[in-house]
């Protein structure tokens, strides 16, 4: 089985950072893509950033030059490095993955538990 486990949020205070990993396990073939999402009560989950296995990355508006996202292949992990932090950034961030896992044919994508990030004013 395949599973993502994520780390690093907590409470900061506006202006200040945080550093979200995520981990992924399991017999894996490959990852091609890797992505950070986030979610408060009452709205739908957004993409904040994206990144392939060869590095090209993408950013949600509202946090370009703020967040950079990053990956090592060979520990199958992405990282979220938010700078600059605000209070409309406090939300539950999400890892998520396109992956080919050993046990499967094709690509399946997976979520991780949730990572609160607090950001107070």
């Amino acid at each position: 089985q395949v599973q993502l486990v994520e780390s690093g949020g907590g409470l900061v205070q506006a202006g200040g950072s945080l550093r979200l990993s995520c981990a992924a396990s399991g017999t894996i073939l490959s990852i091609p893509v890797m992505s950070w999402y986030r979610q408060t009560p009452g709205k739908q989950r957004e993409l904040v950033a994206s990144i392939t296995s060869i590095g090209s990355t993408s950013y949600a508006d509202s946090v370009k030059g703020r967040f950079t996202i990053s990956r090592d292949n060979a520990k199958s992990t992405v990282y979220l490095q938010m700078y600059s932090l605000k209070p409309d950034d406090t939300a539950v961030y999400y890892c998520n993955a396109d992956l080919v896992a050993a046990y499967r044919s094709g690509v399946h994508n997976y979520w991780g538990q949730g990572a609160q990030v607090t950001v107070s004013s």
